[in-house]
């Protein structure tokens, strides 16, 4: 008696999802041609987008900020650990760091973290742990603490279902379970009442931005967002829908959903949102950032890119560009592509900062 029946030929569902996403997806496409009737969708979209959401479900509350820790770090970067209410019963933990001499001129940053990096921890620069060292020294994981070293304040939240954010705390204690997240109990969660992950993690970062208004320590009017993978996803939205992100940075996520998500699709839970494809592709969401200055990084060998690898960025960037060109204001979109893998690279940070300031 053998274990198994034998199976030489499988019948997979997925040409026939790729046919029919051919056939509905990105009905809502910017189809005019003024800068006006571009102005008319983008806020349409926007409308759209945050009830695909579900932020219209998000239950506001005081923030109540605590602050429960402050750390002198090399060269002066002082690293305080904060905590906010985002929701009732919904606690967001993060890192605040802070270069030396920062003041009201000083533009804030916010740092949302990818996956598998043990969250706020590796984008703040924890090396003391050796889980989080691997994980920063793998991806170029610490983009926060390098962003304040650059002059920057930068605020490090952990993202539901990662790091201090997990479902159950035995996750916590042990590798390799301890780095990875819980975006699909979450999802399972909040998908049937209307609320994906990605509208639990924008509204998270909404917040965020609250805090750094109400700090009123740095320049509250010049808010940037920078993530890398997840992270990026994390931006994508938010910079989509609140009008102040100042400045974008989108690291390792912004390509085409069909190549990226459908094929590729198992991929996190956290990526997809409920009828979000036949509406509308990653081009035009990140297109609703325009004109505000959007710097974009791609790696050339990034497996996330899909099989038909960096031509499925350069497609939607496409999208994103011609929306900047519309609204006038080429020069605030920068497309930087990098050789390798999945990695986020700070080389030409400084540099594109300053031109997209």
């Amino acid at each position: 008696m053998t274990e198994l029946p034998p199976i030489e030929k499988i019948y997979p569902t997925l040409p026939s999802v790729l046919r029919k996403f051919d056939k509905y997806a990105r009905q809502d496409a910017f189809s005019g041609e003024t800068a006006e009737e571009f102005l008319l969708w983008q806020g349409k979209m926007k409308h759209l987008l945050r009830d695909l959401l579900g932020l219209d479900k998000m239950e506001p509350c005081p923030l109540d900020p605590v602050k429960t820790e402050s750390v002198d770090l090399p060269g002066g970067v002082v690293r305080e650990r904060w905590t906010i209410q985002t929701e009732p019963e919904v606690t967001l933990p993060f890192y605040v760091l802070i270069p030396p001499g920062a003041g009201r001129s000083t533009r804030p940053f916010l740092c949302p973290p990818g996956h598998g990096g043990a969250g706020k921890a590796s984008v703040a620069g924890l090396r003391e742990y050796s889980a989080v060292a691997e994980k920063i020294d793998f991806y170029n994981y610490d983009y926060g603490l390098q962003l304040c070293r650059l002059g920057y304040v930068t605020i490090c939240p952990d993202a539901r279902g990662f790091g201090e954010r997990r479902e159950d705390l035995g996750l916590t204690q042990a590798l390799p379970g301890a780095l990875t997240g819980d975006c699909y109990r979450l999802a399972r969660m909040g998908e049937p009442l209307g609320i994906p992950v990605a509208g639990m993690l924008t509204w998270d970062l909404m917040r965020l931005l609250d805090y750094v208004e109400q700090r009123d320590d740095w320049d509250g009017g010049h808010i940037g967002c920078l993530g890398f993978s997840g992270g990026g996803m994390q931006t994508l939205w938010l910079a989509a829908l609140d009008e102040r992100v100042s400045l974008a940075s989108i690291s390792g996520y912004l390509y085409g959903y069909r190549d990226a998500l459908l094929t590729l699709n198992e991929n996190c839970s956290c990526n997809y949102v409920p009828h979000l494809w036949e509406h509308l592709d990653m081009g035009d969401i990140a297109s609703l950032i325009a004109p505000r200055p959007l710097l974009v990084q791609s790696c050339r060998g990034d497996r996330l890119n899909g099989p038909r690898g960096i031509v499925n960025v350069l497609e939607q960037m496409e999208i994103v560009r011609a929306a900047y060109e519309r609204l006038g204001a080429p020069e605030k979109l920068i497309h930087q592509i990098c050789e390798g893998p999945h990695h986020w690279h700070g080389e030409e940070l400084e540099a594109n900062l300053n031109a997209l300031s």
